[in-house]
């Protein structure tokens, strides 16, 4: 097609995706393309702006590497993970769910770990907490043999793979649910922490003079054939980022109750001052298992990085 004008551009490029033989792909590329010229005519953005744009996505993938996603951390702080995680389950973001963002720390492979086992892998400070998730169907029955993997931050803010002096896998596991649907297992509390800002999703945030906190938070992925996999992530209820979170993940019915004990005997001998408590149970839906690409698969080596607090 010939180009008369402006408006001739977006007939010609949906005329070509016409072409593509798989429908899904045909309907998300046209409805992309007709968005984006849209966003184009709309904030008659400038050819120096354009440049600017191709550049900010040139740098996403060149702050990404084994350890670290620019580009998923950048979805979560535009709300667009959230968005995704909600429009896809819970009657399409209409009811509440137990579905959450993966984020981007996950590692596959983790330690498999017996219930009642501790995840914490190397010398962690900060006050234990004891965790009971019990998994159930729609029915309410429990779900046997499901794996459910763990993981979270240490209480010094850091992912095992942010942090070259954790052990390799430290707060991560792997468990199987027992006949009651249950899994529990010993960690240390988390932190909230901040997220990386060297890269682009720091540019943005600056420029929108946003803070970079994320709420404490526990991470779980569980999966069993005949189940829609289940990717969640627990808050703690205290927290002073939890209204405000930088990635817009946190959601009412995913606020825990974190019991803190000041005089109870705790589950463990060694235990000493105040310890946690968390018990939730979680709703798998009916449909087939798949797991997410990893958005990560290696471990950070060096120094352990300096993360600053914007304000």
């Amino acid at each position: 097609m010939i180009i008369e004008n402006q408006k001739d551009v977006t007939t010609a490029v949906l005329s070509e995706l016409q072409r593509a033989p798989n429908a899904r792909f045909r309907e998300i590329m046209s409805a992309l393309v007709r968005h984006l010229h849209d966003f184009v005519r709309e904030t008659r953005l400038t050819e120096e702006e354009f440049h600017a744009a191709a550049a900010y996505i040139i740098a996403l993938g060149k702050h990404s590497n084994e350890s670290h996603n620019e580009a998923v951390l950048m979805a979560g702080s535009l709300g667009l993970s959230a968005l995704v995680c909600l429009i896809n389950n819970g009657n399409q973001g209409t009811t509440e769910t137990d579905h959450n963002m993966l984020g981007p720390f996950w590692r596959m492979h983790s330690p498999v770990t017996p219930n009642g086992g501790s995840i914490v892998r190397s010398p962690t400070p900060g006050p234990a907490l004891f965790v009971e998730a019990t998994f159930r169907d729609g029915k309410g029955d429990p779900i046997v043999g499901a794996e459910v993997d763990v993981w979270h931050s240490s209480p010094e803010g850091f992912y095992e793979n942010q942090d070259p002096t954790q052990a390799d896998m430290n707060l991560r596991g792997k468990f199987v649910t027992d006949a009651q649907g249950r899994i529990n297992f010993r960690s240390v509390k988390p932190a909230g922490y901040p997220i990386p800002i060297d890269g682009p999703t720091g540019d943005l945030l600056r420029a929108q003079g946003r803070h970079n906190m994320r709420p404490a938070h526990l991470h779980f992925l569980a999966c069993k054939e005949g189940f829609k996999t289940l990717i969640s992530q627990l808050y703690v209820q205290d927290d002073r980022f939890i209204e405000t979170d930088v990635q817009f993940g946190v959601t009412r019915h995913l606020i825990g109750n974190y019991v803190r004990h000041e005089n109870d005997k705790a589950p463990a001998a060694d235990v000493k001052g105040p310890w946690y408590s968390l018990a939730h149970t979680f709703v798998m839906e009916a449909g087939r298992p798949k797991l997410p690409r990893p958005p990560i698969t290696g471990k950070a080596r060096g120094e352990r990085p300096k993360i600053p607090h914007l304000a």
